[in-house]
């Protein structure tokens, strides 16, 4: 790591959610690492839940599929989003299962060819997103899909407010409820739950639960759950800045008094959006506010005292949780961990120590300006 700036994600964390979602839901989990884990790192977040007990992994798209497959992973996979009919003889090589969604994709998905292909059937139940509305629909297209030759193996929906509105929830699960049993095929899948869902509502129905922000340690509705990622970084300049100076760009910040003032290598282009002027950071026991505008590539913190350069500072974690910044922000974790830049190196750590680490723009040169 040569620049100071790091997302820690402790897998012994993800490991402990994952299980804890196996056991109060007591079924299957499908581990959603989409958005390359929600920004955390796919396939290590992947492995940790597999090793957890998760059964399948959840991407968004036939290219987060592949990436997966072209890292080694060779388990099972279901793409959630939209699938063209051009990728299906793919994704029948690559063994992952796809979703049919409407009329028109089954008809394309028939005319491409899909024998051998993996088919979850996505129900529109309340978010109006994909999904089929029609439960007749629904039977002709395992008919077709089938007589075809492909293997209807799953069907699900999902909710949309599983963390704030139970009475919707409820809706959407007897609209999902009569659509399978309308369907009258044997699931080997059957999934609606998402992460809040996994582990607060409770079915007789479906088999399998699809666990996505919950293994970070995130939840609006569960407490039990141990937080798995924290984004550091390090202060390299300090600064006594005389009275009646501004700070950064558009003098947004004046010193009322002589200021100790660090700087730090973290701005929006790392993900740290600039509305985060004036919130909070934590280092060395302290509180501090961030001052002046965060920049696009530093970001500038007002001490209480002077302090030693290298120190670290704690953007989230264990002082400052992802919930409340996500809060103060107007948004939620889900964003936050998602708009970390690929410059910011990810280590992987257990029992406290790191095991890995990775940085995906980092690459070594074999330049040799000596000719050695």
């Amino acid at each position: 790591m040569h620049r100071k700036t790091w997302m820690e994600i402790d897998l012994d964390a993800v490991e402990a959610n994952v299980r804890t979602a196996k056991e109060r839901s007591g079924k299957k989990i499908i581990a959603v690492v989409k958005a390359d884990g929600y920004g955390l790192g796919d396939l290590a977040v992947a492995n940790a839940a597999v090793a957890a007990g998760a059964e399948m992994l959840a991407v968004s798209s036939c290219d987060e599929a592949m990436i997966l497959r072209n890292k080694g992973y060779r388990g099972d996979v279901l793409i959630l989003g939209h699938t063209d009919a051009e990728d299906l003889a793919r994704m029948i090589r690559q063994k992952i299962a796809v979703p049919a969604y409407s009329a028109l994709w089954v008809k394309n998905a028939i005319e491409a060819g899909c024998r051998g292909l993996r088919v979850h059937i996505k129900v529109d139940t309340g978010m109006n997103r994909i999904g089929f509305k029609d439960n007749a629909e629904i039977r002709q297209a395992i008919h077709d899909l089938t007589e075809a030759g492909a293997e209807v193996e799953g069907i699900f929906t999902h909710f949309a407010c599983a963390d704030t509105d139970p009475e919707f929830t409820t809706v959407q699960f007897e609209r999902f409820r009569k659509a399978v049993e309308e369907a009258d095929h044997s699931f080997r899948w059957i999934h609606c739950d998402n992460s809040e869902a996994t582990l607060s509502f409770k079915d007789d129905l479906s088999n399998a639960c699809r666990f996505g922000i919950g293994m970070y340690g995130i939840s609006d509705t569960y407490k039990g759950l141990k937080h798995a990622v924290s984004l550091w970084s390090e202060i390299f300049l300090v600064k006594q800045v005389p009275a009646g100076e501004t700070i950064g760009y558009g003098a947004t910040y004046r010193t009322e008094a002589p200021e100790w003032i660090a700087t730090m290598p973290i701005g929006y282009a790392d993900g740290l959006v600039r509305k985060n002027q004036g919130r909070t950071v934590y280092i060395d026991g302290e509180y501090v506010p961030i001052v002046g505008r965060v920049c696009m590539d530093q970001t500038m913190i007002k001490l209480p005292r002077p302090m030693a350069e290298g120190t670290k500072v704690e953007l989230f974690g264990p002082h400052l949780s992802l919930e409340a910044m996500a809060e103060d922000l107007g948004t939620i974790p889900y964003e936050i961990i998602c708009l970390i830049s690929e410059r910011v190196t990810r280590i992987y750590t257990r029992n406290g120590k790191q095991v890995d680490e990775f940085n995906g723009r980092v690459i070594e040169s074999k330049y040799n300006p000596e000719g050695e």
